[in-house]
Protein backbone atom coordinates (compact mmCIF):
# COMPACT_ATOMS: atom_id res chain seq x y z
CA UNK A 1 0.00 0.00 0.00
CA UNK A 2 1.29 3.39 -1.36
CA UNK A 3 1.19 5.98 1.63
CA UNK A 4 2.57 9.14 3.62
CA UNK A 5 2.06 9.79 7.42
CA UNK A 6 2.68 13.25 8.90
CA UNK A 7 3.85 12.73 12.28
CA UNK A 8 4.89 15.21 15.04
CA UNK A 9 2.54 18.10 15.36
CA UNK A 10 0.92 18.91 18.72
CA UNK A 11 0.19 22.37 20.70
CA UNK A 12 2.98 24.73 21.34
CA UNK A 13 3.50 28.35 22.58
CA UNK A 14 4.79 31.36 20.77
CA UNK A 15 7.94 31.24 20.00
CA UNK A 16 8.28 27.22 20.23
CA UNK A 17 9.59 24.38 17.59
CA UNK A 18 8.29 21.37 16.54
CA UNK A 19 9.69 19.03 13.40
CA UNK A 20 7.37 17.13 11.54
CA UNK A 21 7.77 14.29 9.97
CA UNK A 22 6.45 12.71 6.28
CA UNK A 23 7.17 8.97 6.33
CA UNK A 24 6.45 7.05 2.78
CA UNK A 25 6.04 3.45 2.53
CA UNK A 26 5.22 1.39 -0.58
CA UNK A 27 6.98 3.34 -2.74
CA UNK A 28 10.51 4.93 -2.29
CA UNK A 29 10.75 9.22 -1.59
CA UNK A 30 13.70 9.76 -3.35
CA UNK A 31 12.34 9.43 -6.75
CA UNK A 32 9.75 12.29 -5.31
CA UNK A 33 9.45 15.95 -4.78
CA UNK A 34 7.96 16.31 -1.23
CA UNK A 35 5.68 19.31 -0.51
CA UNK A 36 4.37 20.62 2.93
CA UNK A 37 1.17 22.59 2.76
CA UNK A 38 -1.14 23.96 5.77
CA UNK A 39 -4.76 25.04 5.58
CA UNK A 40 -6.26 26.52 8.74
CA UNK A 41 -10.75 26.58 9.41
CA UNK A 42 -11.73 28.49 7.20
CA UNK A 43 -9.05 29.35 4.47
CA UNK A 44 -7.52 27.86 1.32
CA UNK A 45 -4.62 25.18 1.74
CA UNK A 46 -1.81 27.02 0.86
CA UNK A 47 1.99 25.59 0.00
CA UNK A 48 4.60 25.59 2.63
CA UNK A 49 7.84 24.47 1.84
CA UNK A 50 8.87 22.02 -1.02
CA UNK A 51 11.98 20.24 -1.84
CA UNK A 52 13.02 18.82 -4.95
CA UNK A 53 15.23 15.34 -5.60
CA UNK A 54 18.33 17.13 -5.59
CA UNK A 55 17.61 18.97 -2.03
CA UNK A 56 16.93 22.07 -3.59
CA UNK A 57 13.98 23.90 -1.53
CA UNK A 58 11.32 26.48 -2.05
CA UNK A 59 9.67 28.32 0.96
CA UNK A 60 6.40 30.44 1.22
CA UNK A 61 7.53 33.85 2.06
CA UNK A 62 5.30 33.36 5.46
CA UNK A 63 7.70 30.88 6.46
CA UNK A 64 11.15 31.63 4.98
CA UNK A 65 13.69 31.76 7.57
CA UNK A 66 11.88 30.04 10.59
CA UNK A 67 10.95 26.96 8.55
CA UNK A 68 13.86 23.99 7.39
CA UNK A 69 12.39 21.12 4.92
CA UNK A 70 14.87 18.27 4.33
CA UNK A 71 15.10 14.73 3.17
CA UNK A 72 16.76 11.78 5.00
CA UNK A 73 16.47 9.21 1.72
CA UNK A 74 17.91 6.35 4.54
CA UNK A 75 14.71 6.19 6.13
CA UNK A 76 12.56 7.75 3.53
CA UNK A 77 11.50 10.50 5.70
CA UNK A 78 11.11 13.82 4.58
CA UNK A 79 11.35 17.03 7.93
CA UNK A 80 9.69 20.21 8.45
CA UNK A 81 11.78 22.08 11.11
CA UNK A 82 9.51 25.04 12.64
CA UNK A 83 11.17 27.19 14.32
CA UNK A 84 9.79 30.90 16.29
CA UNK A 85 6.49 29.51 15.82
CA UNK A 86 3.39 32.02 15.95
CA UNK A 87 -0.34 31.54 16.04
CA UNK A 88 -0.47 32.20 12.32
CA UNK A 89 1.25 28.93 11.87
CA UNK A 90 -1.35 27.35 13.15
CA UNK A 91 -2.99 24.81 10.84
CA UNK A 92 -3.01 21.18 9.67
CA UNK A 93 -0.02 20.22 8.30
CA UNK A 94 -0.13 17.76 5.06
CA UNK A 95 2.71 16.49 2.44
CA UNK A 96 2.54 15.22 -0.70
CA UNK A 97 4.40 13.31 -3.09
CA UNK A 98 5.04 13.94 -6.72
CA UNK A 99 6.91 12.60 -9.34
CA UNK A 100 8.03 15.48 -11.19
CA UNK A 101 11.05 17.17 -11.34
CA UNK A 102 9.84 21.12 -10.00
CA UNK A 103 7.62 21.85 -7.18
CA UNK A 104 4.01 21.99 -8.62
CA UNK A 105 1.85 24.37 -7.25
CA UNK A 106 -1.23 22.99 -7.52
CA UNK A 107 -2.46 20.35 -5.38
CA UNK A 108 -3.82 18.12 -8.13
CA UNK A 109 -0.14 17.85 -9.01
CA UNK A 110 0.61 15.72 -6.61
CA UNK A 111 0.28 11.85 -6.73
CA UNK A 112 0.32 10.99 -2.84
CA UNK A 113 -1.21 12.99 0.24
CA UNK A 114 -0.19 12.43 4.27
CA UNK A 115 -3.46 12.12 6.10
CA UNK A 116 -2.22 15.10 8.36
CA UNK A 117 -1.27 16.65 11.14
CA UNK A 118 -2.22 19.28 13.58
CA UNK A 119 0.00 22.42 14.61
CA UNK A 120 -1.82 24.87 17.47
CA UNK A 121 0.68 27.55 18.41
CA UNK A 122 -0.94 29.15 21.56
CA UNK A 123 0.16 30.49 25.09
Amino acid sequence: QLQLVESGGGLVQPGGSLRLSCAASGFTLEDYVIGWFRQAPGKEREGVSCIRRRGNTNYADSVKGRFTISRDNAKNTVYLQMNSLKPEDTAAYYCAAARRAYCPTLGDDYDYWGQGTQVTVSS
